[in-house]
C-alpha cells in the first residue's frame, strides 16, 4: 500500500499581499564574456549597464539579473545555495525562441514538461542554474499525493511532471527559425527561485511563517518543498538534493549572493520583521529594507517597491 503524504500541516494562505514579487537576483560569475555568452546571447537578457563590479541585465530597461564579477571559481556541486533562478516568459513562442538561441549555439539544455509549466533548464559556465518557464496551469494540478501520484492532468490522469517537451512541437510556435529575436519580450520576469537547503521543515517555516508566503507542499519522497502567493505558479522552491552534509560554498565561488523580495508597502516590511524576530532570525537593515538569511544561509533582501 502506498503511503499518501498529507499536506494538511504544510498548506496555508499567504500572509504577504498578493502584489509581492521577486526582484533582481544577484549571482556571482568568474568571467564577463563567458557569462554574457549565456545570460545575454542564449537566455536573451539585455545588458542594461555595467561597471567594474557587476553586469546589470534585464528586459526593456528593467533589471532582473545582476551578475557580480570576480568569482574565483564555479559554484561547486553538493553545495547549499542556488539550484536555479526561473525567468518566466509571457508566451510559448518566447520559450521556443530561447530554445532556438540555445540550439544554434550548441548549448546543452534540458526541456521538461511539468504539466503546470513547460521549462527549459540550462547552466552558465560557472554552474549557475537557470530555468526559462512558460506557465500552463490550465493543463493540470500538482500537490497532494493521491495513490503516490503528485501530478495530474485536468481530467485526473496521472502525469510524471518530468516528461520531455516535444521540441519539434515547441519550435512549431515560430514562423521562421531564422529570424528569432535576440532578446526576451516585454512581460518577462523573475517568476521563482529554487534553492538548495538542508532541512525541508526549517525552510518551510522560514519562508511561510517568517517571510509570509503560502505553504503549498513538502514532497518528502522527492526531497523538495514549495511556497507561493496565489498558486500557480510557485514563488519559492527548495530541495535537499545536495545532501545532509552540504554547506554554503566558499565566498570566492560563483553562485547566489542574494535575491530580492519586493513588498508593496512599509507596513508589510514591518510585519515581516516582526515574524522573523519571533522565529529568532537575525535581521539587518539596508537602505531599502531588511536582509536576513534562511536556515541554510541563503541571503534574502526584502525591499519596498
Amino acid at each position: 500500500m502506498i503511503t499518501v503524504e498529507s499536506q494538511a500541516s504544510v498548506r496555508s494562505a499567504p500572509t504577504l499581499p498578493l502584489t509581492t514579487r521577486l526582484g533582481p537576483v544577484r549571482i556571482a560569475v568568474t568571467d564577463r564574456d563567458r557569462a554574457l555568452a549565456i545570460w545575454r546571447d542564449v537566455v536573451g537578457l539585455e545588458l542594461i549597464s555595467e561597471d567594474a563590479e557587476a553586469l546589470h541585465l534585464g528586459v526593456e530597461g528593467r533589471e532582473l539579473i545582476t551578475l557580480e564579477l570576480g568569482a574565483e571559481g564555479p559554484f561547486p556541486d553538493r553545495s547549499l545555495g542556488l539550484y536555479h533562478v526561473a525567468i518566466h516568459v509571457p508566451t510559448r513562442k518566447a520559450l521556443a525562441e530561447m530554445m532556438v538561441r540555445a540550439l544554434s549555439r550548441r548549448v546543452r539544455v534540458s526541456p521538461t514538461d511539468h504539466l503546470v509549466s513547460e521549462a527549459i533548464y540550462l547552466w552558465d559556465h560557472d554552474n549557475n542554474g537557470i530555468e526559462i518557464t512558460f506557465e500552463t496551469p490550465w493543463r493540470g494540478r500538482i500537490g497532494e499525493a493521491e495513490e503516490g501520484v503528485y501530478v495530474r492532468t485536468i481530467d485526473g490522469s496521472p502525469h510524471s511532471g518530468r516528461e520531455a517537451i516535444d521540441v519539434d512541437d515547441l519550435i512549431g510556435e515560430l514562423d521562421d527559425v531564422n529570424t528569432v529575436p535576440a532578446l526576451m519580450p516585454a512581460g518577462t520576469r523573475i517568476g521563482h527561485i529554487h534553492l538548495h537547503v538542508n532541512d525541508l521543515e526549517l525552510a518551510m517555516r522560514f519562508y511561510r511563517d517568517g517571510i509570509g508566503f503560502g505553504g503549498l507542499f513538502i514532497m518528502r519522497r522527492f526531497g523538495m518543498g514549495d511556497l507561493g502567493l496565489d498558486y500557480p505558479p510557485h514563488t519559492i522552491a527548495f530541495n535537499i538534493w545536495s545532501g545532509p552534509n552540504a554547506t554554503q560554498a566558499n565566498k570566492g565561488s560563483a553562485g547566489l549572493r542574494w535575491f530580492h523580495i519586493v513588498v508593496p508597502d512599509a507596513k508589510t516590511l514591518t510585519e515581516i520583521r516582526a515574524r522573523l524576530t519571533a522565529l529568532g532570525g537575525e535581521i539587518g537593515d539596508t537602505n531599502e529594507g531588511l536582509e536576513t538569511k534562511d536556515p541554510a544561509g541563503n541571503l534574502v533582501r526584502v525591499v519596498v517597491g
